[in-house]
C-alpha cells in the first residue's frame, strides 16, 4: 500500500470535497424531506480520506478484485450516494435528486443490485458488519485458490453505535479475529449519539477493549482530523489482523 503524506493543499481539497459530501448528502434529504443527513455529514472528513486509498473501477464495477466498501448503517445511504456519484458511478445528479423516491437509483436504504456501486443490500444494524466478514473469508478463500497476486483488496465497512450493540456483530467480529481476517478494515463512527439519546441511556461497553479480546488491532483518531484519518488508515490497511478504527466525530458535523 503506497503510503501518502497529506501536504497543505492535500488537506485543502479533501476539505472541498468533504463538504461537498456534506451539501449533496444534506440537500437530497432536504429535498426528500425525509432521511438522515447526520451520519453522512459526520462521517464525510472520513471517507474524503478514504477515498484516496480505495481502489475501485466504475467503468467495471464488477471488477473481481476492487475494494469492498460497506456502510452498515443502511440510513446513511445519502453519503453512499454521494460518494457513488463524486467517484464516477452511474449515479448522477438527477438521481441524487430522486432520492427516496419510487422507483429511483437511489432508495432510502441501499439496495444490491438495484444502484451501481452498491455491494449488499443494508438495513437492519449489525448485519453489515457480518457481510463484510464474509467478504473478508470470500477474499482469504480465492487467494487460497488463486494467489495473493490475484487477489489483494480490501474490505471497508463503516458502522456506528447501533450495528456494535447488535448480536451479529459480535458473533461475526469474534469470527474474523480468529481467523485473522487482516483484510478487513470496520470504521467505527464514535459520535456517542444513538436514536435512544446519548449513547450512554443503552451502551456503555469499553470497544478497544472488546475487539482487542477478539484478536483485532484496535486504533483511534480524531475522525474531523484529515492527518490523523490518513494516518490511522494506513495503519489499518498494513495491520496483521482485522482493524478497527475508533473515529470520534460529531454528528452532523458543519450543520
Amino acid at each position: 500500500m503506497k503510503e501518502i503524506c497529506l501536504q497543505e493543499n492535500d488537506i485543502a481539497q479533501l476539505s472541498l470535497m468533504a463538504n461537498t459530501v456534506r451539501f449533496l448528502s444534506a440537500d437530497m434529504v432536504q429535498k426528500a424531506n425525509s432521511g438522515h443527513p447526520g451520519a453522512p455529514m459526520g462521517l464525510a472528513d472520513i471517507v474524503s480520506v478514504l477515498s484516496l486509498y480505495i481502489t475501485l473501477n466504475p467503468a467495471n464495477p464488477h471488477w473481481l478484485n476492487r475494494d469492498r466498501i460497506i456502510f452498515s448503517g443502511g440510513h446513511a445511504s445519502a453519503l453512499v450516494y454521494s460518494l457513488l456519484h463524486l467517484w464516477g458511478f452511474d449515479v448522477s445528479l438527477e438521481d441524487l435528486k430522486q432520492f427516496r423516491t419510487l422507483d429511483s437509483k437511489t432508495p432510502g436504504h441501499p439496495e444490491y443490485k438495484h444502484t451501481q456501486g452498491v455491494e449488499i443490500t443494508t438495513g437492519p444494524l449489525g448485519q453489515g458488519i457480518a457481510n463484510a466478514v464474509g467478504m473478508a473469508f470470500g477474499e482469504k478463500y480465492a487467494q487460497n485458490t488463486f494467489g495473493k497476486e490475484v487477489f489483494n483488496h480490501n474490505i471497508f465497512c463503516l458502522c456506528g453505535d447501533g450495528d456494535l450493540q447488535e448480536g451479529i456483530s459480535y458473533e461475526a467480529c469474534s469470527l474474523a479475529g480468529l481467523h485473522k481476517l487482516d483484510s478487513l478494515v470496520l470504521i467505527y463512527d464514535s459520535n456517542n449519539i444513538s436514536i435512544e439519546g446519548d449513547v450512554s441511556i443503552a451502551f456503555n461497553e469499553n470497544i478497544k477493549q472488546r475487539f482487542v479480546a477478539q484478536g483485532w488491532e484496535v486504533f483511534e483518531c480524531d475522525g474531523h482530523n484529515f492527518v490523523e484519518i490518513n494516518t490511522t488508515l494506513l495503519n489499518a490497511i498494513n495491520a496483521t489482523k482485522p482493524s478497527l478504527i475508533i473515529a470520534k466525530t460529531t454528528i452532523a458535523k458543519g450543520a
